[in-house]
């Protein structure tokens, strides 16, 4: 199963002559760089879905919280489990 984690951006890089776009992104207070390059729409502020250290794609705010809660019902299922 693939699984790809939305974070919000905080700032833009582009280096000149490359095609290369890099941005910070917040996951829920954990920041970490992430290629942009795949989702050139995005910008500063805007959600995006992450896999592998790569942007695959723009998600409103809405859509990001409801991934975030299914992520924690996710963990809550695996804690019970163990409880079996």
């Amino acid at each position: 199963m693939c699984l790809a984690v939305p974070g919000m951006i905080v700032s833009i890089e582009e280096e000149q002559g490359l095609a290369l776009r890099r941005g910070k992104i917040d996951f829920a207070g954990a920041r970490r760089e992430v290629c942009l390059s795949f989702t050139p729409e995005a910008s500063v502020g805007d959600y995006v879905l992450v896999h592998v250290g790569f942007a695959i794609g723009v998600v409103d705010e809405a859509e990001a919280q409801r991934i975030f809660r299914s992520l924690e019902e996710m963990q809550i299922a695996e804690e019970l489990k163990g409880l079996e």
